[in-house]
């Protein structure tokens, strides 16, 4: 599935996204506010932190979330950004966010950052990357339970749960 020129145009058009990443045990992460940028037709994010910022490891682990961006809600999932794209991607960052100080921009195209370049690709059940196989944690750790961790739960169910809870909050 990719992204529709409407979404693209959507989501790049806001200063920030909300970004939720999946956790251990069926459980998703408190969404954040975060930096997003388009370069053609794939949308990337970086975490400032560099990577043991917590939500990067979670989404290197776990690889699915959601965003919410200008009233759209859509489940994704993390892939690795193509190493070769960075130069690119560095410019999209200053292109749209130039209007913050260089050493802001820095913070966001500095090294620590850019070695945590993920892509983000949308979500549908008839995804491969984000079918309930690959919701999984991918270092093969089971839950306190002896199932494997992510396992027992359809994926579209830790959205729909965390949006009730939400909702009901």
């Amino acid at each position: 599935m990719t992204w529709t020129s409407e979404e693209l145009t959507l989501i790049s058009a806001n200063e920030e996204i909300v970004l939720t990443v999946a956790r251990e045990r069926r459980v998703l992460r408190r969404g954040q506010r975060i930096w997003v940028v388009r370069e053609g037709d794939d949308l990337y994010v970086r975490a400032l932190g560099g990577p043991a910022s917590g939500w990067y490891q979670d989404a290197r682990t776990r690889r699915k979330g959601s965003i919410r961006a200008g009233g759209l809600r859509r489940n994704v999932a993390f892939a690795a950004a193509d190493p070769d794209a960075r130069g690119r991607i560095d410019a999209a960052y200053r292109n749209k966010y130039g209007h913050y100080a260089a050493a802001i921009i820095e913070t966001v195209t500095g090294h620590q950052a850019a070695s945590t370049t993920l892509r983000l690709l949308p979500c549908s059940p008839q995804t491969p990357a984000c079918s309930a196989a690959t919701a999984r944690d991918v270092s093969g750790r089971r839950s306190r339970r002896g199932a494997p961790v992510g396992q027992g739960l359809p994926w579209q169910a830790l959205f729909d749960r965390s949006r009730r809870q939400g909702e009901n909050a």
